[in-house]
């Protein structure tokens, strides 16, 4: 499985972009995909999961200013990102857990970095 995230970039406070990650290769019916960010110093945290059963899920500082939708036909996760703050700016990545029958596997895109400043 490989992840293709895009979509980071500067922009101000208050304003809002959307972040893709388009997967290809092999997947199970069984999976969760999540957006994750690092901010400099900092661990790495989960922003946002879509489960495969359609429940999503998101940490407490983004509830109601981000939004995680997939696009199922295009293999395709988003995340919507309303209202941002300086504190939102990290480099955002998203994973994939599935599971194949035997074991959880976990694949990563690359990094994308957003910026929240005048």
């Amino acid at each position: 499985v490989q992840l293709q995230a895009s979509g980071g970039g500067l922009v101000q406070p208050g304003g809002s972009l959307t972040l893709s990650c388009a997967a290809s290769g092999s997947f199970f019916t069984l999976y969760t995909m999540g957006w994750y960010r690092q901010a400099p110093g900092k661990q790495r945290e989960l922003v946002a999961n879509s489960n495969s059963d359609g429940s999503t899920g998101y940490v407490d500082s983004v509830k109601g200013r981000f939004t995680i939708s997939s696009d199922n036909a295009k293999n395709t996760v988003h995340l919507q990102m309303n209202n941002l703050k300086p504190e939102d700016t990290a480099v955002y990545y998203c994973k994939i857990r599935q599971w194949d029958g035997i074991r959880w596997s976990d694949f990563w895109g690359q990094g994308t970095q957003v910026t929240v400043s005048n």
